[in-house]
């Protein structure tokens, strides 16, 4: 499962920590931004921390064909154009707000949406 942004440090990072947070075995989960960030937001660590997921090590990285070759679900998260399309492979494309450089109440809210979103997309698994 692959979730993809366009900078890898929000949303796509909060969706990944849910689905690991989940410690399932059958589910190998990674994300990718196509202009990552040095950093991850710092509002989607405090925010996901919240809820007992700890994402703040992770790192924003840039998607590569391998990403897209390995993964069977990919979910795009507002990279528009930039977001890959491959044959064969489930999409969802999830249109969530970017909360890069947003206060947490704002944040805390897109990361609900993705937690229900996450949620709804494992349970068709």
């Amino acid at each position: 499962m692959l979730f993809l942004c366009v900078h890898n440090a929000g949303r796509s990072q909060m969706a990944a920590g849910f689905v690991r947070a989940l410690n399932r075995p059958d589910i190998h989960v990674w994300s990718g931004g196509s202009e990552p960030r040095e950093s991850i937001n710092t509002a989607a660590v405090t925010a996901m921390a919240e809820l007992g997921i700890d994402i703040s090590r992770q790192i924003p990285q840039r998607w590569d064909a391998s990403d897209l070759d390995q993964a069977d679900v990919i979910i795009t998260m507002g990279c528009g154009d930039t977001c890959p399309i491959v044959a064969g492979k489930r999409y969802e494309d999830w249109q969530l707000p970017d909360p890069a450089g947003q206060p947490l109440e704002f944040v805390r809210t897109v990361r609900d949406q993705i937690k229900t979103l996450v949620d709804a997309l494992i349970e068709t698994l």
